[in-house]
């Protein structure tokens, strides 16, 4: 029941009912602080009588926590609020949070302006997970807001990282390729400014130099228009090449694309592969090989450290894998 007809019960009716000061009640119902037995049953049965429930918004609030998650996100231009990986992690941590009673808030930060993460510290921010973190955004963390702070991607001493093995999955892709009969592999490389985009790229110079391949990188940006623009580039400068691997699936669907745009056949001619798995790699024609990036469980292991409020490890890496479909 309520307290009447057009309002929900509020803590001051339960601590009203039980017969105990507000901050009792309070104490009671969010676990907190010492109370008596007797008090416990009080507040207990009054919760009850006026089926009271609390709002976790406020109750965080009151506590200092924060009541909404913000998915800072590091690019070019708002355009990178569109990209589906940054959906998902959005997605990902708001099924974390929503049980929690707390918001999740997508905000972009401008590439060469990471000051702006300064104004995210205020008292309803609870925890800031960062997408494409790189080195001078992990440096521009306000003091005030260290402990509140993770990445999806490169961390610090003070910001734990949460991040895909992408140089496990990129030698797998590209032993694959080797495994197949390709020997002659470009690459479409991702962002230059974005730390963990290079990986891959090292990883590919070793491998190629261990087998005596030539080295072929493009410059790219994680963007289907990217890889279009690319497979036209790669068939001008290295007509006898047989692979390409992108280091984004989007990237990658946009290398076929170019690549049927020139009359060349997807794998007979030059196989295709990239890294991500999105949903769309499956369902394309030929599928697309790839390296699997569990983004939805990145984003709500640094989502719950966030929420749980323990220091987590300063790295948690998790594992990238093959997966061969018929481009490759």
């Amino acid at each position: 029941m309520t307290t009447a007809a057009h309002r929900p019960a509020t803590l001051e009716d339960v601590a009203r009912v039980a017969g105990v000061s507000r901050s009792t009640a309070s104490r009671v119902i969010a676990g907190t602080g010492f109370a008596s037995p007797a008090a416990r049953e009080l507040v207990a049965a009054a919760v009850d009588q006026l089926g009271y429930v609390p709002n976790p918004a406020a109750r965080a609030l009151v506590r200092g926590g924060g009541v909404r998650m913000v998915v800072a996100v590091l690019g070019a231009s708002a355009a990178v609020l569109d990209d589906p990986y940054v959906h998902q992690v959005v997605g990902s941590a708001a099924r974390v949070c929503t049980p929690a009673g707390v918001g999740v808030a997508l905000h972009w930060l401008p590439l060469g302006d990471p000051g702006g993460l300064a104004r995210l510290d205020d008292r309803s921010v609870c925890g800031v997970i960062l997408v494409n973190t790189t080195e001078e955004l992990l440096e521009s963390v306000p003091r005030s807001l260290r402990g509140r702070v993770v990445s999806i991607g490169v961390g610090s001493a003070s910001v734990p990282s949460f991040d895909v093995d992408n140089v496990a999955g990129s030698e797998a892709v590209l032993r694959h390729l080797y495994a197949t009969g390709r020997r002659r592999i470009a690459m479409v490389a991702g962002p230059r400014w974005l730390p963990c985009a290079q990986r891959p790229v090292e990883t590919y110079r070793r491998l190629m130099r261990q087998a005596g391949m030539p080295e072929r990188v493009l410059p790219g940006d994680f963007t289907a228009a990217c890889g279009r623009a690319a497979a036209d580039v790669a068939l001008r400068q290295w007509p006898d090449v047989d692979a390409i691997y992108a280091i984004s699936d989007d990237t990658a669907l946009g290398v076929i694309a170019g690549l049927r745009d020139a009359g060349v056949r997807v794998p007979g001619d030059v196989a295709v592969a990239g890294f991500d798995d999105i949903p769309l790699a499956g369902l394309t024609a030929p599928a697309l090989t790839t390296a699997s990036h569990p983004v939805g469980r990145i984003a709500a292991a640094a989502a719950t450290a966030l929420l749980d409020g323990r220091p987590a490890a300063p790295v948690t890496l998790f594992p990238s894998a093959l997966v061969a479909r018929a481009s490759a």
